[in-house]
């Protein structure tokens, strides 16, 4: 979902630029409280790149491939064989977990990370299409979740891993920390967050 279409969902001029009106705009359509939508847009600011990457980008080089996905392509030869198909790559990579088919599927591409926070296989594809009661019509459009459902999908997220409560101690360090780990797997881009939920938390 561009920041165009979110502004025009939410009843904002729709220029593409994410400033405070859009912001306030923005956490009153989802129902967000000051805290909880710092901590929400500024997690999915930094994980969409400023909200520009909606779909994963697999285009990855052999070597890109042994590094993220070493245990999927354990030899260079395998990485070579599908270096710069993304297709082909999301397919073995994601084949047989997350609820996915087998590599020949098709279902590791057809379910691969989309939304500001990338969600990612079949099983949280149908989870999050029955938890806004259109299961059917997620699984068989997953391009929704890079559109229409981008922030949805988001908030989902932060619903089935219980992240509100974390957003809910506060705008702090501690806080932001803890939701980069639950997000992030680590602490990747940890001063960028913080920058952006204090900077987003004045705006509110």
């Amino acid at each position: 979902m561009s920041m165009i279409e979110l502004q025009k969902k939410i009843g904002v001029t729709a220029d593409g630029a994410f400033g405070p009106g859009t912001l306030k705009a923005a956490a009153s359509y989802f129902k967000l409280n000051k805290n909880r939508a710092a901590h929400f847009f500024a997690q999915c600011a930094h994980e969409s790149g400023n909200f520009k990457a909606f779909s994963e980008n697999l285009n990855y080089s052999a070597k890109g491939l042994r590094t993220t996905f070493g245990k999927y392509f354990q030899t260079e030869g395998i990485a070579k064989n599908y270096e710069r198909q993304p297709q082909r790559i999301a397919n073995r990579a994601y084949a047989n977990r997350m609820g996915n088919g087998d590599e020949a599927s098709g279902e590791g591409f057809l379910y691969k990370g989309r939304g500001p926070l990338q969600l990612t296989g079949k099983n949280n594809y149908r989870a999050f299409g029955k938890y806004i009661g259109r299961e059917q019509e997620v699984l068989d459009n997953p391009d929704l979740v890079a559109t229409e459902l981008g922030f949805e999908s988001a908030l989902w997220f932060f619903d089935a891993n219980k992240l509100w409560s974390i957003c809910d101690q506060g705008i702090n360090d501690a806080a932001i920390l803890a939701l980069t780990k639950r997000i992030n797997g680590g602490t990747h881009g940890l001063d960028d967050r913080k920058l952006k939920t204090k900077k987003y938390a004045a705006w509110l």
